[in-house]
């Protein structure tokens, strides 16, 4: 084993995807010189791009969305004119039809049919009658705002298909993440409330390089090492070696065997599990047993080349229907043109959710090549006599998964991993997290500068409070809980039907007696001809002494009427208002967790 340390590689990064990449960037802008550690043959990550015979394939399809201004400038100072800006299409396909999506109410329910329509309305009102008082899985924060024929028919089957485990065991957590902590007040706010700016929406449109992710992490790969840094590939991390709360070096293993790398501060964006159980003395029995409870799902991508110029105008299609195995497919030529090398061709990837070492993550490529084609005729998209050949690209612990006891776990990881004063754990899988692209940046740069720069960031916290919330008007000195709760006390206040009545009779019946007794006061030969005709509406009344007390009554008790019908309906009109704007919330919320499901 050899040491590579020549005195300038001070910042060891373990990992070429996002994060790592991002760290590395910000390390040789500080002046450091990193050295990057990539256990693959390619840069990229989980946001790679595959390339076969000219056909370049996303592995899972990778949006670029960002609402921080930093990233988004990284992006296009990295990339450039290669970052293309593309309109966003995806359906859902279930029980052998297509969905809009996000979902329509009308064609749901044509194409569920009108029984299966009815059977979900009433679904729908049961649940909100009578929800769940406790909504801890994914399955009842569902089921408590759609229903559970709908969770039923357009959320079970591929949200366990994504994850390998029951909806009943799927904490909501992960889908806070996406939702806001399950949260409607901010998105009801933002309805209510003209944010300060706009933003674009990634339901719409986002942005995407022109041949893929994978190209803008190649360009950040040459950007660290034009600038001094370097990056090697096909290097394992297999040991972690540590002094007390100190690391000292990583050791990897290539073709020529293993090496040694020695550093002063050290990035981790490998899986903090994986991390924990490579280090160099042991950790704690204790910790090291919680590691072990940490579980990731994978997945893997057919990817196949049809005789085709056109298919489906979709980016990508959500396959609900368990009649089928593949979870989404992507059209990668309707991301970007120039990821298919010939225009009367289209490529199509298929993606088949699984766990490492199961039978369909062990399947030979040519049966994987079969089943895709087997699949994409059964839904209708091609033949499979026109898909012409194919290849499968596997990709491991994709997502930290959200069980019931991973909180418990992480907890143990995380507080053993945070007592290190030289390494950071970055990215989804350091911090066993599911973030995106933009957020795994930030933990990459926000790491750096801990290290170097002695700023204080909390890792852990990226993506659990600003970078999707819905933005709400600043109020000096509230915080955004007041904030929300007055902005909705005072668009949603009840008018009290009692009140608004008995106020409003008491006005009437003291316009009426004081109006007729300085009729009375002033006399003359005819007194008040024109309030005279409120006799015509209150028998009785006259304008005198003693009508004046009968207009008494009548105005206490018909302003009483008045005000107290008012109130009744503004409320119902505010109740109506305040439902639909809870259903658009929660629509928009259901949303955003389906683009990351």
């Amino acid at each position: 084993m050899k040491d590579s340390n020549d005195g300038s590689s001070r910042v060891v990064v373990i990992g070429a995807g996002p994060a790592g990449l991002t760290a590395a960037y910000e390390a040789v802008r500080q002046g450091a010189t990193p050295l990057v550690l990539e256990k693959s043959g390619q840069v990229g990550g989980i946001a790679r791009t595959d390339e076969y015979k000219g056909f370049h394939f996303d592995m899972g399809g990778h949006r670029f969305f960002t609402k921080n201004a930093e990233v988004n400038a990284l992006w296009r100072q990295v990339l450039g004119e290669e970052f293309l800006r593309r309109p966003r299409l995806s359906r859902i396909y279930y029980q052998r039809k297509f969905f809009f999506y996000p979902l329509k109410p009308f064609n749901a329910l044509m194409g569920l049919g009108i029984f299966q329509a009815v059977l979900i309305l009433f679904s729908y009102l049961r649940w909100h009658l009578f929800p769940y008082k406790v909504e801890e899985t994914f399955e009842q924060w569902v089921t408590n705002r759609f229903g559970r024929r709908l969770f039923l028919t357009f959320f079970k089957t591929y949200t366990e298909k994504v994850w390998g485990i029951p909806c009943s065991e799927l904490k909501a957590e992960w889908a806070a993440q996406r939702i806001k902590n399950l949260s409607l007040k901010s998105a009801l706010v933002s309805m209510l409330i003209k944010p300060k700016r706009t933003i674009t929406t990634l339901i719409e449109e986002f942005d995407y390089p022109r041949l893929g992710p994978g190209m803008m992490w190649a360009a950040f790969r040459r950007e660290v090492e034009a600038r001094g840094g370097n990056v090697r590939l096909d290097s394992e991390a297999t040991r972690i070696e540590r002094d007390g709360a100190r690391v000292k070096a990583v050791v990897t293993r290539n073709a020529q065997g293993e090496e040694r790398h020695e550093g002063d501060h050290f990035v981790s964006s490998m899986p903090v599990a994986e991390l924990v159980l490579k280090l160099d003395p042991p950790a704690p029995e204790n910790v090291q047993a919680a590691a072990r409870r940490l579980h990731y799902r994978d997945f893997l991508t057919v990817c196949i080349m049809v005789n085709r110029a056109e298919l489906f105008p979709d980016n990508w299609i959500y396959i609900h229907d368990p009649s089928v195995k593949v979870g989404r497919i992507q059209n990668f030529k309707n991301w970007s043109p120039d990821m298919v090398p010939d225009p009367s061709k289209t490529s199509l990837g298929l993606e088949y959710f699984c766990t490492e070492g199961d039978a369909l993550w062990n399947m030979p490529d040519d049966e994987l090549v079969a089943l895709a084609k087997h699949e994409v005729e059964r839904i209708g998209l091609a033949r499979a006599d026109e898909v012409y050949d194919g290849c499968v690209v596997r990709v491991a612990k994709a997502y930290p998964i959200y069980d019931s006891d991973y909180r418990d776990f992480l907890g143990v990881v995380r507080a053993y991993v945070d007592g290190f004063v030289n390494l950071r754990t970055i990215g989804r899988n350091g911090l066993h997290r599911y973030n995106n692209q933009d957020h795994a940046m930030l933990t990459g740069l926000f790491a750096v500068r801990s290290l170097l720069a002695g700023e204080k960031h909390d890792l852990w916290a990226v993506n659990t409070d600003q970078e999707y919330h819905e933005e709400i008007a600043e109020v000096p000195g509230k915080d955004v809980g007041e904030k929300i709760d007055e902005v909705l006390g005072w668009a949603f206040a009840r008018v009290d039907r009692t009140a608004l009545g008995a106020a409003t009779g008491i006005t009437a019946a003291c316009v009426i007696f004081f109006a007729t007794l300085d009729l009375v006061w002033k006399g003359g030969d005819v007194i008040g001809p024109n309030l005279a005709l409120l006799a015509q509406f209150f028998p009785g009344y006259s304008v005198s002494l003693g009508g004046s007390f009968i207009g008494l009554a009548y105005g206490l008790i018909g302003g009483y009427i008045i005000g107290w019908i008012f109130a009744l309906l503004r409320n119902t009109a505010v109740f109506v208002s305040r439902a639909i704007l809870y259903k658009q919330a929660e629509r928009l919320l259901v949303r955003r967790m389906l683009d990351y499901l």
